[in-house]
């Protein structure tokens, strides 16, 4: 069995406002534990064989750098991943976090996704972070010295106060950059979030859809007009940077993830580990089990949710994948929805596949969730 693996360090040198992800500030001691927690896991995993690694969080760089690079030499050898594997760690380009990337590039790390959100400095402060928008620059000529061509921005809309103006400026700032690969996540607001609680009483601080629809055509106008392929409703690369991590996901391929809060799927089952980190970290360090909730996908479930996912990326669903694969003809099972939504110009249909129109991308969420609902 074998597909991407993903590693969870949930720590962060600060807890920004609208992240709903598992994290926690960052301690020494709390840390040293978890980390040890999470090579316990990762060798009593099942056999998996990597294609893929990725670092996530939380701030994979507020780990000292001989720390990542010891974690990725021993996931490349429990896992077995090539060399050449895609293999990124996710950073915030705080100033006091600059530091290790000849380190993580020695070990096998070749992509750096840096979370920037905005190049706008008041837009930064409404996001809670600490860095400027000069740090991310500085960021990406730190991962170019160290040898990293493939550099990953992660920019945010919607934020309060945001304007067509400032957004652009980011998009271009971005550009300017040299970016192999730049996302754009339209803010969303978390249950038990201190936005959660500001959109509460003020409301009109923040966009509303028609607002945030506005933004994201600002986002795929200028950066397909400078060459990117819009290959993912929130994903933009230059031809061959492409993520291959996420596009398992979206190809509804196998995972495995280790760490608190971490999801699985692996041959229809889905499992993500428990949010308790002492609960996890007790568990993994004793090699029991660790507590999680799983569930199994399968028929018409399964298949609904691979259309969802497919039909996020610019192919779409491919028809003679989907009958290869799940033994269904996708044309004729959803042949309602599919006419509906046709009828509508939310997806284009050819006699291989169907994939979402520009429209359709500004609606993604009703189209694709049209598929659960019908499996």
């Amino acid at each position: 069995m074998g597909g991407g693996l993903y590693l969870h360090l949930p720590f962060c040198p600060y807890l920004c406002p609208y992240c709903d992800f598992a994290k926690w500030r960052m301690n020494a001691g709390a840390a040293t534990r978890y980390l040890a927690a999470l090579r316990a896991e990762m060798r009593s995993a099942p056999p998996f064989t990597a294609t893929t690694l990725y670092l996530g969080g939380g701030t994979p760089n507020t780990y000292a750098p001989h720390e990542i690079a010891t974690l990725v030499e021993e996931a490349r050898a429990i896992f077995a991943l090539r060399d050449d594997a895609e293999a990124t760690i996710e950073m915030n380009p705080d100033r006091g976090l600059l530091a290790g990337f000849e380190q993580y590039r020695a070990a096998g790390l070749n992509r750096v996704s840096i979370g920037v959100q905005s190049f706008i400095a008041s837009e930064l402060r409404v996001l809670g972070r600490r860095h400027v928008p000069g740090d991310a620059g500085a960021a990406v000529r730190c991962a170019r010295d160290a040898g990293f061509a493939n550099v990953s921005l992660d920019l945010m809309f919607g934020v309060p106060h945001q304007t067509p103006q400032t957004w652009r400026t980011s998009l271009e700032t971005a550009l300017g950059l040299g970016a192999q690969h730049i996302s754009t996540y339209g803010l969303t607001i978390e249950d038990g979030t201190p936005y959660a609680r500001w959109q509460a009483h003020d409301p009109r601080a923040f966009a509303d859809s028609d607002a945030q629809a506005e933004l994201y055509a600002i986002a795929i106008d200028v950066l397909t007009s400078a060459g990117f392929e819009h290959y993912e409703i929130s994903n933009f690369a230059r031809p061959g940077f492409r993520c291959r991590h996420n596009a398992n996901y979206w190809r509804n391929g196998d995972y495995l993830g280790v760490g608190v809060g971490a999801t699985s799927y692996l041959s229809g089952e889905r499992r993500t580990t428990t949010r308790d980190r002492a609960a996890y970290e007790a568990a993994a360090l004793k090699g029991g089990p660790i507590p999680a909730e799983s569930e199994h996908l399968d028929g018409a479930r399964q298949v609904g949710e691979a259309a969802m996912l497919a039909l996020r990326t610019a192919e779409g669903v491919d028809f003679a994948s989907f009958a290869e694969r799940y033994n269904i003809a996708f044309e004729v099972m959803f042949s309602s929805v599919l006419s509906d939504l046709s009828l509508a110009g939310l997806v284009r249909m050819t006699p291989t596949h169907v994939a979402l129109t520009q429209r359709g991308r500004f609606l993604a969420n009703d189209v694709c969730g049209a598929f659960l609902m019908t499996g």
